[in-house]
């Protein structure tokens, strides 16, 4: 059943869909694709979220990558800290070409730096909304194994 599946997106709710935007293509990259305001009828069933949703789903793409950024014109959650032991997707991981310019930038556009998880070639930032983010050098990146074919 695995055959011919793809990867569609990784979603990630944002309490600012802007900021969020300007953070993710200012600071690591991402290009715009496209984006549409859902409708209730098909979104509170989907999203198992009573109406009005309210959704805009913005779609930003990087190496393939396609982060769908959730906006909900009515209340969003209060965002929790999680650990990375808690069940979940806990992390975004990237590589940069220049690691502290990076990080000038995660803070100049609303995000930050973990400073005491730094070590040479990782760091852990947080976006705007507090997601995790990985960030490391491609000195590392390029000591991974190839990726299989």
């Amino acid at each position: 059943m695995s055959e011919g599946t793809v990867v569609n997106h990784l979603g990630h709710c944002v309490a600012d869909l802007d900021r969020a935007r300007r953070f993710y293509e200012e600071v690591l990259g991402f290009r715009y694709w496209w984006h549409f305001e859902v409708p209730d009828e098909a979104a509170g069933p989907v999203l198992r979220l009573p109406p009005p949703v309210g959704l805009t789903a913005l779609y930003l793409v990087k190496d393939g990558l396609v982060l769908e950024l959730l906006h909900y014109s009515g209340t969003t959650a209060p965002a929790r800290p999680r650990t990375m032991n808690e069940p979940g997707f806990t992390h975004l991981s990237l590589s940069v070409p220049d690691l502290d310019a990076a990080l000038r930038a995660v803070v100049d556009h609303g995000g930050e730096v973990l400073a005491d998880t730094r070590v040479p070639t990782v760091v852990f930032v947080r976006d705007p909304d507090g997601q995790l983010i990985e960030l490391s050098t491609m000195d590392w990146r390029e000591q991974l194994p190839p990726l299989p074919a």
